[in-house]
């Protein structure tokens, strides 16, 4: 697989980026150490442009929701979140870069896509400031790309598939696989390909399609003509929303059953309720009847500040920020090996499991939804049932995320 290089070119160096060029007669400084007189900074690295936009102000408005109902506090000093955009892995790279060099960050949080979560983090780890991926899902994240420093809250995508495995199989196992060209829609597409091999199917056909693809007509009439039991899909945001206006357009939405993972709320209200189907994992949705007291007072919270329904992205910048901030209160410090250890440390419970960071990955476990867009849709926002929340037991939840054994993560020792 072809990933995006995750460094900002050669001249991204160890010692370039701890050192900066300091004023005549002053103290070169570690980046991370932040003077008693200022506040704590933290930075945020979320797209400001493209397909992903949508999803990615949703994950900010989580965010600094998260700081905001700490009354913009930590460690009884004023905090602040510094937002810079990811539209290339390396501006991704060079933004995480400046925050750490001359805004004095004393952790990172963002990875709207793969590609850009995936430069984030190797940053992150060469420059020892803690980083939080709250939204990208490739396994390398957490997987052969791994470091100390950086932790994820999304599944990666073999556990999304492996969720979504007894509903697909009950439909039929003659796939088509329709994936976009980078990092996320590569890992599906390999994903489920294993479990199809698994379960003994058929592939009726696959497409790798480019990023920001706008007419899909030629995509559904080749899956038309292939027949297939039902189609995985692998395209995120706006490209969802085109690919289904279209699918919808062309008579497929009750010919095929259409079927994707990690999809945001944002990218089935961008089509409106004409046209919204298929059958997808999530990792969070407002009307749960599972969720938390801390998820529903969250929901009211947002509901209350931005006259909407929070999306599911809100709630992962929410809740991968409340972690973080937690994390560096438990610590009580802003020394970066004092907040991961914290983190590492960091658990509660949801609907009666626990969630925490593996050690040895730093992977977020969490249970997931499986949720179906609702035959009638009853108003704007409230589009899915929830078929599924899943795994249901704690060794369930094991056997899904898989054991240290079954990752590509060899985390440097401390």
């Amino acid at each position: 697989m072809d990933h995006p290089t995750p460094h900002a070119g050669a001249a991204l160096t160890r010692r370039s980026l701890l050192l900066g060029t300091a004023a005549a007669g002053t103290a070169l400084a570690m980046p991370h150490v932040a003077r008693a007189a200022e506040p704590i900074r933290i930075g945020l690295l979320q797209a400001k442009q493209g397909p992903i936009v949508q999803q990615a102000e949703y994950l900010q408005q989580g965010t600094m929701l998260a700081l905001a109902q700490m009354n913009n506090t930590l460690l009884g000093r004023p905090a602040e979140i510094l937002w810079e955009d990811e539209p290339t892995p390396q501006a991704a790279a060079q933004n995480a870069e400046r925050l750490i060099r001359e805004r004095r960050v004393v952790a990172l949080l963002g990875g709207t896509l793969s590609s850009t979560a995936l430069a984030e983090e190797a940053v992150a780890g060469q420059l020892r400031i803690p980083y939080m991926c709250n939204n990208a899902a490739a396994r390398e994240i957490t997987g052969r790309n791994c470091n100390r420093y950086s932790f994820r809250l999304q599944p990666p995508v073999p556990v999304h598939a492996r969720a979504m495995l007894p509903y697909l199989t009950g439909i039929g196992k003659r796939w088509y696989f329709l994936t976009a060209s980078y990092a996320f829609g590569q890992d599906i597409a390999r994903s489920f390909k294993e479990l199809l091999r698994e379960v003994g199917g058929t592939e009726a056909g696959a497409d790798e399609v480019p990023v920001g693809t706008a007419d899909y007509s030629a995509f559904v009439l080749k899956i038309r003509a292939a027949k297939p039991d039902l189609v995985i899909g692998g395209i995120t945001s706006g490209d969802l929303s085109n690919f289904l206006k279209q699918w919808n357009e062309l008579g497929m939405r009750d010919a095929v059953p259409f079927t994707e993972i990690s999809v945001g709320d944002t990218d089935l209200w961008a089509i409106g309720r004409e046209t919204a189907c298929g059958t997808y994992t999530k990792t969070w949705y407002y009307r749960d009847p599972n969720n938390s007291a801390d998820d529903r007072e969250f929901a009211a919270a947002y509901q209350a500040k931005y006259k909407r329904p929070a999306a599911d992205k809100a709630w992962m910048g929410w809740y991968s920020a409340r972690a973080m901030f937690r994390a560096i209160e438990a610590a009580q410090s802003t020394e970066p090996d004092a907040i991961v250890a914290a983190l590492e440390n960091w658990r509660e419970s949801d609907a009666g499991m626990t969630v925490d960071f593996r050690k040895w990955d730093h992977q977020m476990v969490h249970r997931l939804l499986v949720a179906g867009v609702k035959q009638q849709i009853p108003d704007q926002w409230d589009y899915f049932d929830v078929l599924a929340s899943v795994p249901k037991t704690e060794a369930a939840m094991q056997q899904a995320y898989g054991g240290e054994a079954d990752t590509a993560c060899h985390m440097p020792p401390t």
